[in-house]
């Protein structure tokens, strides 16, 4: 650990704070319909979309037919998905000509990228054309991360509205925020990726020579783009498989720290956001607070671990940390640093291999995605995420004092209590569920690669990935299987769209609410106590549902290796 890697976390820090509020100001105005320095130049595109599908900007939808429009929307990107990997070997853009991709496959991958999760059983550039990386993934990589953000402000809607039976209109929400949002930024992040050395053509791979003389294919193609929306939209799916730790996606330190930023800074934001619309900007910056205090403490215990490594390392001669799976050009910091943030923003994208994390390091990722992928979390569902585990802290001051719990204006009953746990517990039931499975289920037992604790946390962290709507991976397992590929699109599937219908009708429930005066009894949103008393019941809740599963796998193989042992 060196002063070095401590001045980098606080500047990481620093930057995501300092752009929380006016991203938010502007992402307000976006969302609300107001006129933003873009608006001279995209306000007649975006009133040309609506007119060509027939949508009415002006009329709003109830909660319910928001959500269908919301499910029927990733139907259609589904079906794109499949098709275009299905009938790769007859489509254009093929210069490596790419045969088919397989059917379990297709489907894994569709569900995948629609999902926001972008679970990778494939490698990208030894499987896919670049029609299929450009229409089907960076497509829906602009689209999962454009609904995400629109449900997350559906709800703040329910939150900020009176006696109200709408939460907006789905149609409007996500052409926004692609117009206005994701695509401003994207168009000058790649070209930033590009300044730094990534790729972005559409010509044949590169024939090279090798100093001996032998003949290499490298693989490039329209790269920069995927890459900007992939972490801008913390979707993590990598063009190549080595993911960021390729050369050609993350060539160099400036751009790796943009890339963690960028992973950052709409989820964070959008807590802002919800200050702004609720009518109190303190109560976006104690929900980050929360976020906050549950980040740094994963980064301190990854940065612990790997800048110590093991005893089994010191042992061979091997001091100064775990440098096994991470490029000498990021080292420890920008490593573990990196991990922290892509599995506590569910993007999933990696720059260093978290299979091989010390025990206690590769711990954390584990447990960011098993409390609910709410440390921020994917672009919007971070948000929504945490104001279940919000609504549930209410609720359990509310108990504690003896009255009817109320949160910016709004009374917190039972319908909102029974849903914020319904979205809460299905998240442990797919990934402990199929993990149980997989560990006795022969099939899938032969994908393992390792035995004992290791291999238990491999099974584990898939699931746990999947249904996180992650994507990254501990390795050391072929997820390239029939039963996979199938269990862990259920896992994605159930993890994503589970989880946002209860939020929705928590949306719906409240804005029909009527908004009440705070009074004595209300407990005090916006300070340190009720930081702390979120923090408390999110890992309580967590702890309840995860602890014991992971305490099988990370803590028992970190004594073991302490001990001499390897798995």
């Amino acid at each position: 650990m060196t002063m070095i890697g401590w001045l980098q976390i606080i500047l990481f820090c620093v930057i995501t704070v300092a752009l929380t509020k006016p991203l938010g100001w502007y992402m307000m105005r976006v969302f609300n319909g107001e006129r933003t320095f873009l608006s001279p130049v995209l306000r007649p595109i975006e009133a040309g979309i609506y007119r060509f599908s027939g949508v009415d900007e002006k009329r709003e939808q109830h909660w319910l037919t928001y959500t269908v429009a919301m499910l029927l929307f990733h139907v259609g990107g589904f079906l794109i998905i499949y098709g275009v990997m299905r009938l790769q070997a007859v489509l254009p853009f093929n210069p490596a000509g790419q045969s088919a991709v397989a059917a379990d496959l297709s489907f894994n991958t569709a569900i995948s990228f629609i999902t926001n999760t972008n679970w990778q059983n494939y490698g990208g550039e030894s499987t896919l054309s670049y029609l299929v990386q450009m229409l089907g993934l960076t497509h829906q990589n602009f689209l999962s991360a454009a609904t995400g953000i629109a449900l997350a402000v559906a709800l703040i809607r329910g939150f900020s509205r009176a006696s109200a039976r709408t939460v907006g209109n789905f149609w409007v929400d996500v052409t926004r925020c692609s117009l206005y949002v994701l695509l401003p930024i994207c168009i000058v992040y790649t070209l930033f990726l590009v300044w730094q050395g990534i790729p972005q053509t559409l010509g044949d791979y590169v024939e090279a020579t090798t100093l001996e003389g032998a003949k290499q294919t490298i693989a490039v193609g329209p790269v920069a783009s995927q890459v900007a929306i992939k972490m801008l939209g913390t979707n993590g799916g990598g063009f190549f498989n080595a993911n960021a730790a390729h050369p050609f996606e993350n060539p160099t330190a400036l751009s790796n720290f943009i890339q963690m930023l960028s992973i950052f800074v709409l989820g964070a934001a959008l807590t802002n956001v919800f200050g702004r619309m609720v009518g109190n900007e303190r109560q976006g910056w104690s929900i980050l607070s929360v976020m906050g205090v549950l980040f740094v403490a994963g980064v301190v215990i990854t940065y612990w671990a790997e800048a110590n490594g093991t005893s089994t390392l010191h042992a061979l001669g091997l001091t100064g940390g775990n440098m096994e799976g991470k490029e000498v050009r990021f080292g420890i910091i920008a490593s573990s640093l990196f991990a922290v943030i892509t599995t506590a923003a569910s993007c999933g994208a990696v720059n260093a291999m978290h299979d091989s994390f010390t025990a206690l390091g590769g711990m954390i990722p584990l447990i960011n995605m098993q409390l609910g992928e709410i440390i921020v979390g994917g672009v919007g569902a971070g948000l929504y995420g945490m104001l279940l585990f919000v609504v549930l802290a209410i609720f359990v001051a509310g108990l504690m004092v003896g009255r009817t719990p109320e949160y910016v204006g709004k009374k917190i009953e039972a319908r909102e209590v029974k849903m914020a746990m319904l979205a809460i517990l299905v998240l442990p039931l797919m990934y402990l569920g199929w993990t149980a499975v997989g560990v006795i289920y022969p099939a899938a037992v032969a994908s393992m690669a390792n035995a004992g604790p290791h291999g238990f946390t491999e099974v584990l962290y898939a699931f746990t990935s999947a249904t996180g709507n992650n994507g990254s991976a501990f390795a050391g397992l072929t997820g390239n299987t029939f039963f996979y590929n199938l269990t862990l699109a259920s896992a994605m599937f159930v993890g994503r769209f589970f989880m946002i219908i209860p939020a929705m009708a928590i949306a719906g429930s409240l804005a029909a609410k009527k908004s009440i005066p705070p009074s004595a009894g209300t407990l005090p949103t916006t300070g340190g106590l009720f930081v702390g008393l979120v923090v408390g019941v999110i890992l309580i809740i967590g702890g309840l549902t995860f602890f014991p599963a992971v305490a099988l796998g990370p803590i028992v193989e970190h004594l073991a290796m302490n001990a001499g042992q390897v798995f």
